[in-house]
């Protein structure tokens, strides 16, 4: 499948998708976010893919925000309309996603780059990384589920001041913050988010995806985490992962998953 504005590469069960417009500083426009769905949606029917990284081309930008020129002129019925596609695409495509998605930040991320990178299950940071949600600057508030995830993951309070202030923060404070998972040397970050990969495919896929599903759970308004944990806890025992798993542990030699 090919795309305007994405590169994707497949080696060694990962699927690399790379947001591709640099001198736009990979900023997000429509048609960007359509083929991000289109791509992931696309790995996860793949067979060959058990993992997903999502990044941007050059060393200056991962995305850096929405194309301002396609919000200027949007009525109240087009903003919602678009910040309902944007939830769908974040919250259905992304982080509810069945394989495992690592955002490697690899310069700014800044409004609905952000966003992106909340709804991923792991994040990592260059060093030059600066992250921020600066719509109120523009009369805006994040739309694509950014005050719920940032509030998430740095708490209520971090959130609201990062949102009011709309300032970036740099990788440092965005690890003492909660925010990323790593941050490592710019020269490092394509080298080490793959380590990262390998070691995670080293593992059940099958257990992984029961995993996301059990941790998004916590976050679902009205269900239970506890009983959908015991519902993907059991299933694990009808797979042949399961059998693999435990046969290795017993014969004392290490598991090898499909």
């Amino acid at each position: 499948m090919s795309y305007n504005n994405l590169l994707s590469k497949i080696n060694n069960h990962i699927n690399t998708i790379s947001i591709n417009r640099p001198d736009k500083l990979n900023a997000l426009n429509k048609d960007t976010f359509a083929e991000l769905d289109k791509a992931v949606k696309a790995a996860v029917l793949n067979h060959e893919v058990r993992l997903i990284i999502i990044t941007g081309v050059g060393k200056k930008a991962f995305v850096a925000g929405a194309d301002i020129k396609e919000l200027a002129n949007l009525s109240m019925e087009e903003g919602y309309e678009i910040s309902e596609s944007g939830h769908k695409i974040l919250s259905e495509t992304i982080e509810n996603c069945s394989k495992p998605i690592i955002a490697a930040i690899n310069g700014y991320a800044l409004g609905g780059g952000l966003e992106i990178a909340l709804a991923c299950h792991i994040r990592v940071a260059s060093e030059n990384a600066k992250m921020g949600l600066p719509e109120s600057s523009l009369g805006l508030i994040p739309g694509y589920g950014g005050t719920q995830r940032l509030s998430q993951l740095i708490g209520k309070g971090r959130a609201m001041e990062m949102i009011m202030t709309g300032r970036m923060i740099n990788a440092d404070e965005a690890y003492n913050f909660g925010l990323i998972n790593y941050k490592v040397n710019q020269e490092d970050l394509d080298s080490f988010t793959q380590e990262l990969a390998a070691k995670i495919l080293l593992n059940s896929s099958n257990a992984i995806k029961n995993a996301i599903k059990s941790v998004n759970a916590k976050y679902d308004v009205g269900v239970n985490g506890f009983k959908v944990e015991i519902n993907e806890f059991s299933k694990c025992f009808e797979t042949k992962d399961f059998i693999e798993g435990t046969t290795a542990f017993l014969n004392k030699r290490k598991p090898k998953f499909n």
